[in-house]
């Protein structure tokens, strides 16, 4: 299903939250609350927060805090992230969350998306499991804890088609071309990248996906020291279509702000015209 822009959409104001989550739910939704007013006034009126931002721990730890998110009553990570939507008016991206689904053994990783009315709009269960041995001697068997989705996701921000992926989703482009032949203008990877692979690939990647799909990109991340030795390497950005970078956050919790003018996408994508151009 496509979704064409309407006339009115010339421009949306966006943020990206960078955490530093740890083993204690309640104290990441604390956290996120002045973040997210920051947001707020600072114009944003879509807000993406990186993977796992109500969890990061041990795996007993993070399946007692999934939660069934189509139940008649929310659990308390998608409770808090409704009511931040609704108080501050805007657009809320839970970027990563264990998601129980009856039936399953294991939980999803999915994205889900807030409406500023307080209600899930959208969500997107994480299809590429990180299954790696760094040379770091980080180990990380995501599919031993985590059951993968299976459906490539574009939803609607006030009428601007957004793309929802999830970390190591970023080195599959075929899924974000499938997004942009769905439409999507605006791409979401929120994030924990390690700092091995973060310091290496973590903005060469995202530049690829905007300059080849002529998007802009959100990559909202987790940074700084967490539970069990892990260590991620933030530097949380907003990319144009072009590739440039309209705002980063540098070391620690933080938040960065910027404009998507899509009347300046539209040139791009007539001046350059790549994704016609495509020959399979």
């Amino acid at each position: 299903m496509r979704y064409p822009l309407p006339e009115s959409a010339e421009s949306l104001r966006v943020s990206v939250v960078q955490l530093n989550a740890q083993d204690d739910v309640a104290a990441n939704l604390r956290a996120l609350a002045p973040l997210v007013a920051r947001s707020k006034a600072e114009g944003a009126r879509f807000v993406a927060l990186p993977e796992n931002f109500a969890y990061i721990g041990g795996d007993a730890g993070r399946l007692a805090a999934a939660e069934e998110l189509h139940s008649e009553k929310p659990g308390a990570i998608c409770a808090a992230l409704c009511e931040l939507a609704a108080a501050h008016d805007l657009w809320l991206l839970g970027g990563g969350m264990p998601e129980n689904v009856a039936g399953n053994v294991l939980p999803f990783n999915t994205s889900v998306l807030i409406s500023p009315q307080g209600k899930i709009e959208k969500t997107y269960r994480k299809i590429h499991l990180f299954d790696v041995d760094l040379a770091d001697g980080t180990r990380l068997r995501e599919s031993e804890k985590t059951q993968g989705g299976d459906e490539v996701v574009v939803t609607s921000v006030d009428e601007i088609p957004v793309g929802l992926a999830i970390c190591y989703d970023l080195r599959f482009p075929e899924l974000f071309r499938a997004q942009v032949a769905r439409g999507a203008r605006l791409l979401t990877v929120p994030a924990a990248f390690t700092v091995t692979t973060g310091r290496d690939h973590w903005l060469p990647l995202l530049r690829a996906r905007a300059i080849e799909n002529e998007c802009f990109v959100l990559a909202p991340a987790q940074w700084g020291a967490h539970p069990l030795g892990r260590t991620t390497y933030g530097k949380s950005v907003i990319l144009d279509p072009w590739g440039d970078v309209l705002a980063q956050v540098g070391e620690g919790i933080g938040v960065a702000t910027a404009t998507c003018d899509f009347r300046y996408q539209d040139r791009v994508r007539t001046q350059l015209p790549c994704l016609s151009h495509r020959k399979l």
